[in-house]
């Protein structure tokens, strides 16, 4: 995964784009953030809209699994 984040102001979280969504550049990309314990997840091209937030630990077994495939 490549971290790719988006230019925003200070007081927004730091996004990162996967690489694994398309090339990175065409605007169809899932986007992460950690914010205060949490990991949140948007659809880049909806940004800034809805968002889903989960725990870390969930966040790492998601991963963990999703990977393991």
């Amino acid at each position: 995964m490549i971290r790719r984040t988006s230019a925003q102001d200070v007081s927004e979280p730091a996004w990162f784009k996967s690489s694994y969504s398309s090339n990175g550049n065409e605007g169809d990309c899932v986007e992460v953030a950690t914010v205060s314990g949490t990991v949140r997840v948007r659809d880049s091209k909806n940004a800034p809209g809805p968002q889903l937030a989960f725990g870390e630990d969930t966040w790492t077994d998601f991963v963990a699994h999703a990977t393991a495939e």
